[in-house]
């Protein structure tokens, strides 16, 4: 094996289609709600229809007399939960103690759980089961000046950071932008549905589920029901997208609930409408910035303040204002997230929180302050790049951002750009590029896997890992097989199931990395084992790796993957809408398994950044409490009509600290996407929008050739010269 190793091509790096793919695209691969089980009943859930107040009533008479019905979940029959536990942010989560008491939160908040055999006759009698309300006064208005709005440390992170101060660097510039940005809910939505079935075998329970991490769903369940971890198994083998919204949720601790009560399995599968208000969502943004630089561009100081929301019944920061921390440098430097708590669902995690709305507003200010100084917006990056953390003062692992920039700038075309706005037409359309900056936290997170060489001369690995699309089976089989030195044909990559150990969840862009630390060294080890040419018994030989005191080892640095992002626009002024004509992202995201994949990954956030851009945006009734048109006929993204011509490529850039050089790709796509179209769309009309979406009613509006300022607020000022230079103050449009 040695032998051949030595004249073997590594397999990491080189382009492999999904080792998964056949069996996806003829249906062999079964997702969480279509694995068949014996006896199987089927759960709907009821949800509130007021938005604060509390169940006076669950009148359940009339529907267990339905067809099939076979019980009915409520708060005054289901079982009592353990609610007082730790959670994965280190504070109590009651968001999924579903069935506890008779308050009401939200709207869309769980209040029963209808179980029948068949699907169709659960979801018939949810929708007769009558539930009473006492209804309380709601407070759903979101606004960054609330008297309530209050710090939050969520995990590692600090609300507020800062050094020197950023009033007097203001007062001390030559060119200054102060301006605020808003974005709106966005939705997950992930092709596949959240579904769980459970089942209890005696006092074992058994849960096949559509999730990002089966040990994080395993920690939860053992938690809620009090359970010993080791008697729970959670399997995930095919999650048809995550995006961050696939952890614990109600449908889960629900179908839990009914198969301990019937002692059969229940399966309960999500509506598009249900995950609206039980899956998580983007919390919208209130974003303030302000710069401070010299006539040059030079950063004297550097604010950026977010406002977000959370429940009052589970407190989530989106952590909007920390894109700034890592990106420029200024002697001045102020960084604070907000929250108001509100009577709303919980908002979660979703691809790139914090980075992705916060990269909006930074990115845009950072082109208004190009813009007013006179100066190209890649050059004025160039001249802000720091040496070392902008907060922290920590070394950089490695920063490759003017490299992608560069790179960019010439399969872009930039140098040929008229950097005059509102200059370039064709035809009807007024036509623009922009560019903005991306960048994401490096992190590794400790993981087990166990390695098994075969009898037969191939390996199995196992790992509970999870792929929710992202090519990550495939990654790992590529990654593995180089460990090894064998070719990927002899590795198979069992994932998704807990009983293979602890393991992270596929999320924070640092899945691959944290699975590939632990099956490298479980596949080292094993390597040593066999090196003595003993034979293989029958059962194989298997070696297992904790790489808990490796990951914590690592020394403190700055970490993390960066691009840069580019797009024309194109923009008809007398409708309204603007056209995404190409994209282009080149990134500096440790060292690529798998190119095939890869780009999937980095596209996929770029386009989703086009959609974040021009389309999506979650609007509540104030009334009601809840959405106007919670389907994915009134909630508007991106399709094929809307996606142009969208290249990514990368430059080399390994983390030297990685034993194989991975850094994390599944979230930087996104970050800087929307701002750089947002920043092509104010190059295109002369216009700045400062509110996401940039809709075809707010152009219209706003117009075209001014300086108009659709929907945030702002000033600027400065002694900019040149064709992008000009002084006084933006204008105002609002929409």
């Amino acid at each position: 094996m040695t032998t051949a190793a030595t004249t073997r091509k590594s397999a990491v790096g080189t382009a492999h289609t999904r080792v998964e793919g056949y069996d996806k695209v003829t249906g062999a691969a079964r997702y969480a709600g279509e694995i068949p089980f014996a006896g199987l009943a089927h759960g709907w859930l009821v949800l509130s229809t007021v938005a604060r107040g509390r169940i006076r009533s669950v009148e359940t008479a009339e529907v267990l007399a339905m067809p099939g019905v076979l019980t009915v979940l409520h708060h005054g029959n289901a079982q009592r939960l353990n609610t007082g536990y730790i959670g994965l942010m280190g504070v109590p989560d009651p968001t999924c103690a579903v069935f506890q008491q008779d308050r009401v939160p939200f709207m869309g908040w769980p209040v029963a759980l209808v179980v029948a055999e068949t699907s169709e006759q659960a979801r018939e009698a949810a929708e007769a089961l009558v539930v009473r309300y006492e209804e309380e006064p709601h407070d759903i208005a979101f606004a960054a000046d609330r008297p309530d709005v209050y710090l939050v440390d969520q995990g590692p992170a600090p609300a507020e950071t800062g050094k020197g101060d950023v009033a007097a660097g203001l007062a001390a510039s030559a060119v200054v932008v102060d301006a605020e940005y808003t974005t709106p809910e966005e939705f997950h939505h992930p092709m596949e549905p959240h579904a769980a079935t459970a089942r209890w075998d005696g006092d074992l329970l058994d849960v096949v589920d559509s999730n990002q991490g089966a040990t994080w769903v395993v920690s939860e369940l053992a938690n809620l029901f009090s359970l010993d971890p080791a008697s729970v198994r959670v399997r995930s083998e095919h999650v048809g997208g995550g995006f961050g919204s696939k952890g614990v949720r109600a449908h889960q601790v629900a179908a839990v609930m009914a198969a301990a009560a019937l002692r059969r399995p229940v399966r309960v599968v999500l509506t598009r409408r249900q995950m609206f208000s039980l899956t998580g969502y983007r919390s919208p943004t209130i974003q303030r910035l302000r710069l401070g630089a010299d006539a040059d561009g030079r950063l004297r100081a550097l604010e950026h303040s977010s406002v977000s929301l959370t429940s009052t019944v589970y407190e989530f920061l989106e952590p909007a204002a920390a894109a700034s921390r890592a990106l420029y440098d200024a002697d001045a430097h102020h960084t604070v997230n907000r929250v108001v708590r509100l009577d709303v669902p919980t908002p979660s995690w979703m691809r790139a929180p914090g980075e992705a709305p916060g990269s909006f507003a930074l990115e845009s200010a950072l082109d208004e302050l190009a813009e007013k100084c006179g100066i190209d917006p890649i050059e004025l990056r160039v001249r802000n790049e720091p040496e070392r953390g902008p907060v922290s003062g920590l070394p950089f692992s490695s920063r490759n951002l003017i490299a992608c920039f560069r790179e960019g700038a010439r399969r872009f075309g930039w140098a040929d750009r008229d950097p005059r706005p509102g200059v370039r037409r064709e035809g009807r359309w007024l036509l623009g590029t922009g560019t903005a900056s991306a960048c994401f936290p490096v992190i590794a997170w400790p993981s087990t896997a166990a390695v098994t060489a075969e009898a037969d001369g191939t390996f199995t690995v196992r790992i509970a890992a999870s792929d929710i699309g992202t090519g990550a089976r495939t990654a790992l089989t590529l990654v593995a097989a180089d460990a090894l030195e064998v070719a990927p044909d002899r590795v198979r990559v069992r994932i998704g199931d807990s009983n293979f150990g602890p393991a992270t969840i596929a999320g924070g862009s640092m899945g691959t990395r944290s699975w590939s630390w632990a099956i490298t060294a479980a596949a080292a080890e094993l390597r040593e084992r066999l090196a003595s040419g003993a034979g293989i018994p029958p059962e194989g030989i298997t070696v297992r790796s904790d790489t808990t005191e490796a990951v914590g080892a690592l020394s403190e640095k700055e970490r993390h993957s960066f691009g840069a992002q580019f797009a024309e626009v194109a923009v008809d002024v007398a409708t309204g809408e603007v056209r995404v004509r190409r994209m282009l992202g080149i990134f500096a995201a440790g060292r690529i398994v798998n190119p095939l994949t890869a780009r999937n990954q980095f596209t996929g956030g770029m386009i989703w950044g086009i959609s974040m851009a021009l389309h999506e945006e979650a609007v509540r009734d104030r009334a009601s409490g809840g959405h106007y048109g919670a389907d994915l006929a009134g909630y508007h993204v991106a399709t094929h009509a809307d996606v142009p011509h969208v290249e990514a490529d990368w430059i080399d850039d390994p983390d030297p600290d990685d034993p194989v050089g991975i850094k994390g790709i599944g979230e930087i796509g996104i970050v800087g996407a929307a701002a750089a179209v947002a920043n092509a769309v104010r190059h295109a009309t002369g216009v700045r929008h400062r509110s996401l979406p940039i809709r075809p009613d707010r152009v219209i509006l706003a117009g075209a050739g001014g300086t108009a300022d659709a929907g945030g607020t702002g000033t600027v000022r400065g002694t900019g010269t040149g064709a992008a230079g000009g002084t006084g103050a933006a204008g105002e449009a609002r929409a």
